[in-house]
């Protein structure tokens, strides 16, 4: 191995290591949130923890994105860096639901830097013929994250302390840090810009709207409440200026341009579409294993370990097949295969057997994992290098705009479904059933302490609400599933081997 091959090898450990540790932070973190919240108090402000790191997250995608073209990834990687891990330190300390929501906004502006430049960086020491095992490599690491990141979470918390939740980043981030300050060296030149600060601040202004409208709505106000009404009006307004900012700015934060690239254009609307359906059977099928079957919190994770193997099969042998057999061809066995596992997950009920759901997550897991690696090496395929943060920053910022409304409507969607079926079920008792404490708060059923204090009949119709209206989310899912199968078939057939600069008029 030569001297160059040793620090770029260097570089891919750092990098593998930072995308870890932010893409797995938001799951960690889930699952101690019970924990936390009875430390910290404040019940009804725990979904400010989770809502201020995604918004910043999101919202410093695109932009940290586009100054990594504009300065060099280097810089603003490391920036990224050392703001993720003041964050974290911060949200160890903290000693207030309040606190640790701002702190957590904090490490949310580091992961927006970190997750887009990583897998620019990666486009920019690699070939392109090198470029599909690699980027596979990554998305594999990101299907892990998704997994570990709540048994990781599930254990800290339950065997050191909440705290070492956040604490466990500055290992990694430091180690990160240190691999990308010495052995990564830009060779890229990088064009200056103008800063579109009015898109930066419209685009943080409509998420900010968008996230809390879709978090408070039907839950701490009613969805036709001033507040609601308020938010969701600010959005349109917000996101609207945005646009028109958008046309007129010289260097945009989201070029309309890249857009009329039908590859990057297919690509983001798949990637969205994907986030929306593949984050339901991630949360979801973990509360049935421990609401529906009594699992704990641990053992219900496992279940989507299953999912997490087939995550990074189909996550390098999408990527290395995409070189050869082009895009759209891959994607399309690919999505076929997601749609065919979130069906069956649709037909789960009290009676499905552990094993039965375990080849379900295996098929999603399938579907899944290519869309990590080979929609990322697509939606740069004909982006000029100075223009690779950008683009890469956008596509990661949909998908996770994609998850995050996602798991908030398809939330309402069994929340609502849960309650009916609960009601019905036990009509005549008003709220209260027997053993069951308050009919419209499902947590009641995952505490094993709780659960087995319920008679059985009442138990039984408890179980039987749960899974109707999981199984009544996921055939909701169906519409997002069924959007990839559709707007795959908008990829063109590029190949990765394929010149950079090839022209749209030679795609298939």
């Amino acid at each position: 191995m030569t001297a160059k091959e040793s620090k770029i090898g260097l570089v891919m450990a750092g990098l593998l290591l930072s995308i870890l540790m932010a893409s797995m932070d938001n799951t960690i973190v889930a699952t101690a949130m019970g924990t936390i919240v009875a430390d910290l108090g404040d019940m009804e402000k725990f979904i400010w923890v989770t809502s201020a790191y995604m918004v910043a997250e999101m919202a410093g995608m695109p932009i940290f994105g586009k100054l990594s073209d504009m300065y060099g990834r280097k810089r603003f990687f490391l920036f990224g860096m050392i703001v993720f891990l003041i964050g974290s330190i911060l949200c160890g300390t903290a000693q207030t639901i309040e606190q640790l929501s701002v702190y957590r906004a904090i490490q949310g502006i580091g992961g927006g830097a970190l997750v887009p430049i990583t897998f620019t960086i990666i486009f920019d020491i690699f070939p392109p013929e090198k470029r599909g095992k690699m980027t596979g490599l990554f998305g594999a690491v990101f299907g892990l994250s998704s997994i570990f990141g709540p048994l990781l979470g599930a254990y800290i918390t339950d065997y050191i302390s909440w705290h070492w939740v956040f604490y466990i980043n500055l290992p990694l981030g430091i180690t990160a840090f240190i691999l990308i300050l010495a052995n990564y060296k830009e060779s890229l030149e990088h064009k200056k810009q103008s800063i579109d600060w009015l898109g930066a601040v419209t685009l943080v202004g409509a998420v900010i709207c968008l996230m809390f409208a879709l978090e408070l709505g039907g839950n701490k106000y009613d969805w036709n409440s001033v507040q609601i009404l308020s938010l969701f009006s600010g959005f349109a307004l917000l996101i609207i200026i945005f646009l028109a900012a958008e046309r007129k700015a010289s260097d945009p934060i989201v070029s309309y341009d890249m857009f009329k690239n039908r590859l990057f254009a297919a690509s983001t609307l798949v990637g969205l579409f994907y986030g929306i359906a593949f984050i339901v059977a991630s949360v979801y099928i973990p509360i049935f294993i421990q609401g529906v079957n009594g699992g704990t919190a641990t053992n219900s994770g496992l279940i989507l370990l299953p999912m997490m193997l087939g995550v990074v099969v189909s996550s390098q042998v999408g990527a290395i097949f995409a070189a050869k057999l082009g895009y759209r061809n891959v994607m399309t066995v690919f999505a076929v295969i997601f749609a065919a596992g979130m069906y069956l997950l649709t037909t789960i009920d009290t009676g499905t057997s552990r094993t039965w759901i375990t080849v379900y997550m295996v098929i999603v897991g399938l579907g899944t994992g290519a869309s990590f690696s080979v929609l990322s090496m697509a939606a740069i395929h004909h982006v000029d290098p100075s223009n690779r943060g950008s683009a890469n920053s956008t596509i990661s910022f949909v998908r996770q705009l994609g998850m995050t409304v996602g798991i908030t409507i398809f939330g309402i969607i069994q929340r609502n479904d849960f309650t009916d079926k609960m009601k019905e079920a036990f009509s005549g008792f008003g709220k209260m059933a027997p053993g069951t404490g308050n009919i419209d708060d499902p947590r009641a059923i995952l505490s094993q302490e709780l659960r087995s204090k319920i008679p059985a009949p009442v138990l039984d119709k408890i179980t039987d609400a749960l899974a109707g209206s999981i199984a009544h989310a996921f055939t909701w899912a169906l519409i997002p599933a069924a959007l990839v199968v559709v707007f795959v078939f908008m990829l063109t057939n590029d190949k990765l081997s394929m010149p950079q600069g090839k022209k749209e008029s030679t795609q298939s």
